[in-house]
């Protein structure tokens, strides 16, 4: 509603769309007490102010009472207080904060995604590896995404093995891609840029993330690195991977028709480069009736996987669900 407001301005805030308004409504039906208290700050557009905006009707049936008085509190700014690591944490000192990092731990109160960003302060609390390991391994993974855990395994080395099975969980399930998946990840010295001014993530971890995840749902899987050469690389799984990628070749210049070259020697059913397009040579096209993807973790404007490729701008693991759809939608 925010971007909204800033878009259209404040008058169209009362004349919004239906189906936003049905999708609104639909959405405040599935927040509980404690899930309205956590968003609901004190900011310029309240959950109380889409709650008028988007005329929200409690659902009917058993549940219509409870809702109703759920939302009453919501208007009246009566939520309880929710129980979150950001409540507790703020404002102790630094006993109090040791006393809280390991009450949340040990009464699961902490989310998946803030049990991984948080681990070095878990650390530096005191709380021991035994018990931050015991949470890596009874977290919920199904709606963390990879690259979360190579952050969180680049500033806690010590726990990367834990962190590793952690991702695995997170993988399982996943739909294969069928076939022989070629993956080529540039190397080069420009993919050690951030992806971002407020990133910690640099564009080769985003990168190997990518082959992570691609490495572990695909039937058949093979990996090149390059930069002023190209390698061959050992299909291994999880972090093996990234490190097996990152000292494949030297970082250095940007000779991608090289890879290509060797990648059309080597035959595959479906290749993905993972690269931020910055390269020193004119590239050839994919292998004919093959399935082919130029992936831009560097959203430059002018990019080259362009012609016969399939071409995809920006970093997600939803490239995956991406390139499933295309190719179903496609077939």
């Amino acid at each position: 509603m925010a971007i909204y407001k800033l878009r259209n301005g404040h008058k169209d805030l009362k004349k919004l769309a239906n189906s936003l308004k049905k999708g609104l409504r639909n959405a405040f039906r599935k927040f509980d007490e404690y899930q309205l208290a956590k968003y609901n700050r004190d900011s310029e557009i309240k959950l109380r102010d889409v709650l008028f905006l988007c005329h929200a009707k409690p659902a009917q049936g058993s549940e219509k009472r409870p809702q109703e008085k759920l939302w009453k509190k919501l208007v009246d700014n009566e939520l309880k207080t929710p129980d979150t690591w950001e409540v507790g944490i703020s404002g102790a000192s630094k006993e109090e904060k040791a006393k809280e990092w390991a009450r949340l731990l040990k009464e699961d109160k902490l989310g998946p995604l803030a049990l991984l960003r948080n681990l070095r302060n878990l650390r530096e609390a005191g709380i021991s590896e035994d018990d931050i390991a015991t949470g890596l391994r009874t977290m919920k993974t199904d709606r963390i995404l990879p690259f979360r855990f190579i952050a969180a395994a680049s500033h806690n080395p010590t726990l990367e093995p834990q962190i590793e099975n952690a991702m695995f969980r997170c993988l399982e399930g996943v739909p294969k891609l069928k076939g022989k998946n070629l993956i080529v990840v540039d190397r080069s010295g420009s993919m050690n840029a951030k992806l971002s001014a407020k990133s910690d993530m640099t564009r080769f971890e985003a990168a190997a993330a990518l082959a992570i995840l691609l490495r572990e749902i695909s039937e058949k899987f093979g990996c090149l690195a390059f930069s002023d050469t190209t390698a061959v690389v050992p299909a291994r799984r999880g972090f093996a991977l990234r490190d097996a990628i990152a000292n494949g070749v030297k970082s250095g210049g940007t000779m991608t028709d090289r890879a290509l070259a060797l990648a059309n020697a080597t035959g595959y059913d479906r290749i993905i480069v993972i690269t931020d397009e910055q390269s020193h040579q004119t590239i050839r096209g994919p292998n004919s009736g093959t399935k082919a993807y130029f992936v831009n973790v560097a959203t430059e404007e002018n990019g080259i996987g362009y012609g016969k490729w399939i071409h995809v701008d920006g970093f997600s693991e939803s490239i995956i669900d991406f390139i499933q759809t295309f190719e179903r939608e496609t077939a």
